[in-house]
C-alpha cells in the first residue's frame, strides 16, 4: 500500500505531522473514501515512527471522523467529514494569522502570499482531479 508523501521537519511534533500529512493526502484524493489505511505497524515501519506515534495518529483520525474502523475489515478512509461549527472561524482567524506572522517575519509580501496560496489552493484540486 503506497502511503502519503512524509517528511519529518525540525520544530514540530511527529503526530502533528503525520496528522497534516494525512489530512492532505485525503484533501487531494491521493486517498479515496472507503480505501483501506494503513495499520498502525505499516504506518509506523514505512514512515519510521515510533508504533506509540502511529496508534495516537489513527486514533486521532477515527475520532476527526477523517478514518472508520469497520469490524473484520480494518480501518478505511471515511467520506470528507463536514466542518465543524468552529472549525471555518478558527482557520480564518487564528491559522490565517500565523500564516501572516510567519510571511512578514521573513519578508514576504502580500502579493507574494496570495499568489503562493492560490497555486496550492490550484494544485490540490488538480491532484484532487486526478485521482478519481
Amino acid at each position: 500500500m503506497t502511503l502519503f508523501r512524509f517528511k519529518l521537519r525540525a520544530g514540530q511534533s511527529i503526530f502533528d505531522q503525520v496528522v497534516y500529512a494525512a489530512k492532505k493526502a485525503f484533501i487531494s484524493g491521493e486517498f479515496a473514501s472507503g480505501q483501506p489505511f494503513p495499520s498502525v505497524r505499516t504506518l509506523a515501519a514505512d514512515l519510521k515512527i515510533h508504533p506509540n506515534t502511529a496508534h495516537k495518529v489513527v486514533q486521532h483520525l477515527i475520532q476527526e471522523r477523517w478514518l472508520e474502523a469497520r469490524p473484520g475489515v480494518g480501518t478505511v478512509v471515511a467520506a470528507l467529514p463536514p466542518a465543524r461549527a468552529g472549525d471555518k472561524r478558527r482557520v480564518l482567524d487564528q491559522e490565517v494569522e500565523q500564516l501572516v506572522v510567519e510571511a512578514m517575519r521573513v519578508g514576504l509580501k502580500e502579493e507574494d502570499l496570495l499568489e503562493a496560496m492560490q497555486m496550492q489552493w490550484a494544485r490540490l484540486q488538480r491532484m484532487e482531479v486526478a485521482s478519481r
